[in-house]
């Protein structure tokens, strides 16, 4: 997708919750090894869920852009652990934020890049003029069978995003963005079971890697652009050691992602973990430097972004 008009962020917000979990707290129980770099992950309060932090992300993001909540036209929740399998979590963080009554709410489901979809369909919305101000919102508390290894690296967290096209108000644009999806059986979860099932090393060669590199590689092709047109790479985080190699297959250089780097420490948030890497980036960008995002979710597929701060 190619912009012709200015539409971009002008509200972020991140939420993470401050319990921790260390990596070697979880191998007393836990078979395997734990993912090389990985500290500690997230977790939330057992009163928190993909829905409470939401609404606290929103609340960031709202406050940051001095925006009212009666501003916000559209409200899209990406997430693999909304608390309702019938009951959308839109609604209930657009209730709690003073949101409505006339605006779109819908719920995005596909896995960890549900963000960043929900993301793709406000700036659709913003840039057609159907709306004038959107919010995207990644939430989850990531979910581990126990005793797997995604265990060290379940996290909980979420990010909201708020675009609009007053130019004024702009933090950041979105210049362009792309997918890359097919149909990659590499991680799901049946109707009714607890836990996520995911296909071992097949996650990484034809899921992750050829997902976000083939993104990543057309996203540079259309835009002209190479990596060192670029302060900052943000990608997807399921573990320490993805990001890099795939920082390493597309052209960057470790110093480029080491700004968005936060799997260390909350480990793989889901729906949440690329958008909050894209809020610290953000939040670091000094203005006319370049951001350039890939997303990736099992299913599988990757959204690509070029954002430049203003």
């Amino acid at each position: 997708m190619q912009n012709n008009t200015t539409t971009g962020i002008i509200g972020f917000g991140s939420y993470i919750p401050s319990n921790r979990i260390a990596a070697s707290t979880i191998s007393l129980t836990n078979p395997h090894s734990p993912p090389p770099g990985v500290v500690s992950k997230s977790a939330p309060d057992p009163d928190e869920d993909a829905v409470t932090m939401g609404i606290e992300a929103a609340h960031v993001a709202l406050s940051k852009g001095n925006i009212s909540p009666s501003a916000i036209q559209s409200v899209f929740v990406g997430s693999e652990s909304h608390p309702y399998a019938v009951k959308p979590s839109a609604t209930i963080i657009a209730h709690a934020l003073g949101i409505g009554p006339w605006y779109m709410a819908a719920d995005t489901q596909f896995a960890c890049k549900a963000g960043t979809a929900a993301l793709q369909f406000t700036l659709g919305l913003v840039k057609s003029g159907m709306i004038a101000t959107g919010m995207a919102i990644g939430s989850d508390t990531a979910q581990a069978a126990p005793g797997d290894v995604l265990e060290y690296t379940a996290g909980a967290g979420a990010a909201a995003i708020i675009l609009g096209s007053d130019p004024h108000k702009i933090i950041a644009t979105i210049d362009q963005t792309l997918s890359f999806s097919s149909d990659t059986p590499d991680f799901w979860r049946r109707p009714g079971e607890e836990h996520p099932q995911h296909a071992g090393r097949f996650t990484a060669g034809p899921s992750y890697f050829h997902h976000v590199v083939s993104c990543g590689k057309r996203l540079l092709e259309i835009s002209e652009l190479q990596p060192q047109d670029f302060t900052y790479l943000v990608l997807h985080q399921p573990n320490l050691k993805f990001p890099q190699k795939a920082a390493a297959m597309l052209g960057f250089t470790p110093g480029q992602l080491e700004a968005s780097l936060l799997v260390r420490e909350i480990g793989n948030c889901y729906a949440a973990s690329s958008m909050l890497a894209l809020c610290s980036a953000l939040g670091k960008a000094k203005p006319g430097e370049k951001v350039f995002m890939v997303s990736f979710g099992s299913g599988a597929g990757s959204d690509g972004f070029i954002l430049t701060k203003m």
